[in-house]
C-alpha cells in the first residue's frame, strides 16, 4: 500500500505481574491498520486479543498490568509514551472502542442519551441542546427505532441488540479514525449478530474509518 498506516504496532509486550509470577498476555505483537481498512484479530479466549486492544487505548489496569515494550504509533506519535492528559483527547475522539458486554459498559443510572451526549460535549465542545440533537441523529444512524423516545430511556429498558447499537452510537459519536470492536456480537443471537456486523460495515463505508475487529469466532 502506498498510503501511510493509521496505526502501527511494533513488538508490543504487555505483561501482568501477579503473585504467581509474570503473565505475558501480549508478547511481541506486530501489525498495521490502514485508513478505511478492517483488520480481523482472531484467536481463542485468553490469547491476548482484548489486552492488545486495551493497550492501544492505554486502558490496561496498572498494577498489575504494564506495557513492557514496543511502540503503538498513531498520527505520528507513540501512544505508549504520551502523557495521560494527551491520551484522554485521543481516546473516544480519534480512537473509539466497543466493548464485549454493553450492560457492563453502559451506566445503568444514566439515560442512553446522556451517555452519548457526554462524549459529544467533551470532545466536540458543543452545548447540551446540540449534543442531544447529535445523539438522536446517531441513534437513528445505528438503526434504533423512535430515537427521540429512546434517547431518554435507560439501558435496562433496551434489548441486548439495542444496547449494542447504543454502544456503537457512542463509539461513533465523535467520528473516530479507528474503531476497535472487541467481540461486539458475543452476547447476541445470530440474526442480530449479522445485523450488527452489516451495520458496522456500512458505517465504516460512510465514515471512511478503519476497524479493528476482535473475535474468537472465525466464521
Amino acid at each position: 500500500m502506498n498510503q501511510e498506516a493509521l496505526v502501527e504496532v511494533k513488538n508490543l509486550k504487555t505483561y501482568f505481574y501477579t503473585e504467581e509470577g509474570v503473565v505475558k498476555a501480549v508478547d511481541g505483537v506486530d501489525f498495521e491498520i490502514y485508513p478505511g481498512e478492517t483488520l480481523g484479530v482472531v484467536g481463542e479466549s485468553g490469547c491476548g486479543k482484548s489486552v492488545t486492544s486495551l493497550s492501544i487505548m492505554r486502558l490496561v489496569e496498572s498494577p498489575p498490568g504494564r506495557i513492557e515494550a514496543g511502540e503503538i504509533n498513531f498520527g505520528g506519535r507513540d501512544l505508549t509514551k504520551i502523557p495521560e492528559k494527551e491520551m484522554r483527547k485521543i481516546r473516544g475522539n480519534d480512537i473509539s472502542m466497543i466493548f464485549q458486554e454493553p450492560m457492563t459498559s453502559l451506566n445503568p443510572v444514566y439515560t442512553v442519551g446522556d451517555q452519548i451526549m457526554e462524549a459529544i460535549i467533551l470532545h466536540k465542545k458543543v452545548d447540551k441542546k446540540e449534543a442531544r440533537r447529535q445523539a438522536i441523529d446517531m441513534l437513528q444512524k445505528v438503526g434504533i427505532p423512535l430515537p427521540e423516545q429512546r434517547v431518554d430511556e435507560y439501558p435496562h429498558q433496551l434489548s441486548g441488540g439495542m444496547r449494542q447499537r447504543v454502544m456503537i452510537a457512542m463509539a461513533l459519536s465523535c467520528d473516530p479514525q479507528l474503531l476497535i470492536a472487541d467481540e461486539p456480537t458475543t452476547a447476541l443471537d445470530v440474526t442480530i449478530q449479522a445485523q450488527i456486523l452489516e451495520l458496522m460495515n456500512s458505517l465504516k463505508e460512510s465514515y471512511g474509518m478503519a476497524i479493528m475487529m476482535i473475535t474468537h469466532d472465525l466464521g
